[in-house]
């Protein structure tokens, strides 16, 4: 596969952990993927905060118009559900949905382990470390499941819903568009959370979750 260059979407905490789930991956014996880390591109310049990495932010979204030779593929570096919903959509429209594959990555950390025979993974997908799954899952584009999930049978992750780390998904779950599961929550089996969801941490969800509803507590009630 070669070297690519990398320019990851975002800069601020959850981006610096994808730059080092890539330099995992690129040091793993176990896949012949590399990257070659060259900097961050953000959204609105004149919105930085000082949890950013503003000294290796390349520029907003224009850099990437401006200067296509200088990087290879993407990953996105928003670990908040909507608004990596949100930019996914912009950057596919920005591109072109057809260049999505290609520029796009799936990145599974090394030490993450589930059936990959049977397993659907689309374009920038992102899978992090001591993910464990099991059987027949799906992740849709965009979708990522953060450090030490666990994930059941014919699980299905949609486009760019989100799982904070420790969250445990049941066999047959459907998590939604731009859904977001908080850390340390339960999804029991056979459940759907609706596109735009919210589960608060540490919830059990014992019931299927509305779109655009959030949910909390033991068992999860509707807020």
């Amino acid at each position: 596969m070669g070297n690519r260059k990398l320019v990851i979407v975002g800069a601020g905490g959850f981006a610096r952990e994808v730059k080092w789930l890539a330099a995992d991956i690129t040091a793993s014996t176990t896949t012949d993927e590399s990257y070659e880390f060259v900097g961050y591109v953000v959204s609105d310049l004149g919105n930085t905060s000082p949890y950013d990495s503003t000294d290796e932010i390349l520029g907003d979204f224009s850099w990437l118009r401006d200067n296509p030779d200088a990087f290879d593929c993407l990953a996105m570096g928003i670990g908040n559900a909507a608004p990596r919903l949100k930019v996914a959509d912009e950057l596919e429209g920005m591109f072109g949905v057809e260049k999505t594959a290609a520029l796009w990555p799936a990145m599974v950390h090394p030490s993450a382990h589930f059936d990959l025979t049977t397993a659907k993974i689309g374009p920038g997908v992102q899978i992090c470390a001591s993910v464990i799954g099991t059987v027949n899952l799906e992740f849709e584009p965009f979708a990522m499941v953060n450090l030490a999930c666990t994930l059941g049978h014919e699980a299905v992750l949609r486009r760019a819903c989100t799982l904070n780390p420790t969250v445990n998904i049941s066999g047959g779950v459907d998590i939604g568009v731009g859904a977001l599961i908080g850390t340390g929550a339960q999804i029991l089996q056979y459940l759907k959370v609706g596109k735009g969801a919210v589960v608060g941490g540490g919830s059990v969800v014992t019931k299927d979750v509305a779109d655009d509803t959030l949910v909390v507590g033991i068992p999860a009630k509707a807020r």
